[in-house]
């Protein structure tokens, strides 16, 4: 039942006669040299340092103002209880 089904008569695969001939050597367009100065990897840095920095406070910031919150609505909601 889940046997595949093969055909009766299978035909044979095509016989390739196909003669290799010898590759063309492969052509690389010639990329124009690219000189990094030291100062432009400095800058990089600096600014990866100075972004990493930035983001870092603000993540600290918005974590101080949401325990700030959770403070602040227990007080509120102990004070209203009274």
């Amino acid at each position: 039942m889940f046997l595949p089904k093969y055909p009766d008569s299978p035909t044979p695969p095509p016989a390739h006669t196909h003669a290799p001939t010898t590759p063309a050597p492969a052509r690389r367009s010639a990329l124009p040299a690219i000189s990094v100065s030291t100062g432009a990897v400095v800058a990089v840095l600096t600014g990866g340092v100075v972004l990493t920095a930035l983001l870092t406070a603000v993540a600290v910031s918005a974590i101080s103002v949401a325990i700030a919150a959770v403070v602040l609505r227990s007080l509120l909601r102990d004070h209203n209880r009274r």
